[in-house]
């Protein structure tokens, strides 16, 4: 049983309904999309109970949590409980990414490279500091809790940073998360997405990838989740991969075993690479949406074993026994969101053009397309329509980035609903180098 209802559950499933292993294949709640491969439950991901139930009644071998919220909640620690095995880490593991107080502290306890910051809870004091501190130069503001990947503002100036400030803590934008905030000091350099499989021993890094956060061409714009990605980013070589591994994941497998952390399942280490250091901006404790729609189509391998593996505490004796195979060609995923997003949008809205590939298409020569939902939904008259932000990514691969790319955008360009919006100019970093 796969939790969630988004593009990153979505992708889940279309690799794990590929494994022999599979009989039978549930979500919850699930989308459009993912109804066709696999059955969708009337349960909320956050309904830990009434799952909870569902997954004993059905004798469920796996249960595979897909975004933060329901970890934060305790589920992984409810389920183990009960018995069943749970790809995700208990909600004192999601504390790396439900609290990035916490997680700010833990990177620093455990020597992993950081920016400096500050913690506040209380507005006045905030504001001195940042007036005090970052009157000149660009500052990060951060609200501690979940917000969707929309709680960050790279503020270019005090008074942006000011009014960030206003919404998060006074005006409360993101509710309970912005109770506190962090301060932090702007990092440059280029962003990097770097995922692991983990069951607190062994460590499985995947493939790099690269996501735009801005909703706007050129990185302008409010941050959304992700308007796409693709992977692998030629910015990580394998030097840079050897001391990502030394420098962030050692450090943070030796803060689990110190600390007691139970932690079976993924851990995403979001990076800023400068010319001469590599920090961490933040830890997610989940597959990254959207750059699980540009990994696991390059994944040549059984993903199921694997996160089996993981729930189970044995992932170095199933590494042992055969390593995953990836493609060595690259994959994009270009994400069509609704018009307003991140902001205030619409839904209800008829998409068409989704027959023009299905949910896969195979373009022959290790070229292919694959359709995954995000924010979609089946109106009463069995029309897929709009109901999210972020409605489909639309993703290729190919030998090469730059076809890979050709594949998902002529395949976004034919999918219409009103409001549509894409940016055209994923990849433009690494096209460039």
């Amino acid at each position: 049983m796969i939790v969630g209802g988004g593009g990153r559950e979505h992708t889940l499933a279309w690799k794990i309904a590929r494994s022999p292993l599979v009989e039978r294949l549930y979500c919850a709640p699930g989308n459009a999309g993912i109804a066709a491969v696999a059955r969708c439950l009337e349960l909320a991901a956050g309904d830990i109970e009434g799952l909870l139930q569902f997954a004993l009644d059905e004798k469920i071998d796996l249960v595979v949590v897909g975004p933060e919220a329901p970890l934060a909640a305790g589920l992984a620690d409810r389920f183990r409980g009960a018995g069943l095995k749970v790809f995700g880490p208990g909600a004192e593991g999601a504390r790396l990414e439900s609290s990035k107080v916490w997680s700010k502290e833990w990177m620093k306890r455990w020597g992993i490279p950081t920016a400096d910051f500050a913690v506040f809870d209380h507005y006045e004091a905030a504001r001195r500091h940042l007036e005090r501190r970052y009157r000149e130069g660009p500052v990060v503001v951060k609200a501690d809790g979940l917000a969707a990947g929309k709680g960050v503002v790279v503020a270019p100036d005090s008074a942006a940073a000011a009014k960030a400030l206003e919404q998060i803590m006074v005006e409360r934008v993101h509710g309970a998360a912005g109770a506190q905030v962090l301060l932090e000091d702007c990092l440059f350099g280029e962003e990097l997405s770097v995922l692991a499989l983990t069951d607190g021993e062994s460590l499985l890094m995947l493939p790099s990838a690269q996501d735009h956060k801005a909703v706007g061409e050129g990185d302008r714009g409010p941050n959304t989740g992700g308007m796409g990605a693709y992977a692998p980013a030629p910015l990580l070589t394998g030097e840079l991969s050897r001391e990502v591994e030394r420098a962030v994941f050692r450090p943070f497998l030796a803060g689990l075993a110190a600390e007691g952390i139970d932690y079976r399942g993924v851990i995403y280490a979001g990076l800023m690479i400068g010319r001469r250091e590599i920090n961490l901006l933040e830890f997610n404790v989940r597959f990254g949406d959207p750059e699980t729609q540009a990994l696991l189509p390059l994944m040549r391998s059984d993903l199921l074993p694997l996160l089996a593996a993981t729930a189970e505490g044995e992932l170095g004796r199933v590494l042992a026994e055969e390593a995953p195979r990836w493609s060595e060609g690259a994959a994009a995923c270009v994400v069509l969101a609704s018009g307003g997003y991140p902001g205030p949008y619409e839904t209800g809205k008829p998409i068409r053009g989704l027959e023009q590939g299905g949910l896969e298409f195979d373009c022959g020569a290790g070229e292919g397309l694959a359709l995954f939902h995000a924010g979609t939904a089946f109106a009463e008259n069995g029309a897929v329509v709009t109901a999210g932000g972020r409605v489909l990514g639309v993703t290729g691969w190919a030998a090469g980035l730059r076809r890979a790319l050709g594949i998902a955008y002529t395949a976004a360009g034919q999918i219409e609903f009103a409001g549509r919006y894409y940016r055209r100019d994923i990849g433009h970093r690494a096209l460039q180098r």
